[in-house]
């Protein structure tokens, strides 16, 4: 699929899925930071389950710099990697203060302790920052070498280039987001809903199908 022109045939894609709500139901940055790292390797409705508790007792970022392992650990003990996140979440805190002082540059971000490109990547978005590089989370790393739109890989950084190379950058705020909405609504790991998908003019996998 290489002289496919992904710019042009991800517009539908874009179109179907821009603006709309990530998984996650945060208030606001504080607490989509805080549920970003929550939520890797775990999924994102349980994150939903655990938040509203967790941040009752910590409302903002000055009040979880005051958290300690034992207090933390009374919200979040059920998440998957609960004592890594813990460690993050107390020093992440310290670190910023105030909500106020929350970075919002991927540099800024990605320095913090438990936010990757991916986690940076979806604050960005969701704060409606001009976008520095792609959302690659686990579904978009199954569905875009299924599309033929990046090779198979494991490794998300080396996906992300792929697709930042691909795309125009003034689509990668949106990209990642509808990629990974089409695999959790349509391309399913088993079964994928194929016929009522709008990739399907161009996806490889739905070629090799026929």
């Amino acid at each position: 699929m290489k002289n496919t022109d992904w710019a042009a045939e991800v517009k539908p894609l874009i179109k179907k899925y821009k603006g709309k709500d990530h998984p996650l139901h945060y208030k606001n940055t504080y607490q989509l930071l805080v549920m970003v790292v929550l939520s890797a390797q775990d999924s994102d409705k349980h994150i939903n389950e655990v938040a509203p508790p967790l941040f009752e007792a910590f409302p903002d970022m000055k009040a979880l710099a005051q958290a300690d392992t034992e207090m933390l650990h009374k919200y979040i003990n059920t998440v998957r990697n609960f004592g890594n996140k813990t460690k993050w979440l107390m020093k992440l805190a310290q670190t910023v203060k105030e909500d106020k002082n929350i970075p919002l540059t991927m540099e800024g971000l990605t320095a913090l302790p438990g936010i990757g490109r991916k986690s940076a990547n979806v604050i960005m978005r969701e704060s409606g920052i001009k976008a520095e590089g792609i959302i690659v989370d686990l579904h978009v790393l199954r569905v875009a070498p299924r599309l033929g739109m990046a090779t198979d890989s494991e490794d998300a950084k080396k996906m992300e280039k792929e697709l930042m190379a691909v795309i125009p950058s003034k689509d990668w705020g949106e990209v990642g987001m509808a990629i990974s909405f089409l695999g959790r609504e349509i391309c399913r790991p088993t079964n994928p809903k194929c016929p009522e998908c709008v990739m399907n003019k161009v996806c490889a996998y739905y070629k090799s199908q026929k």
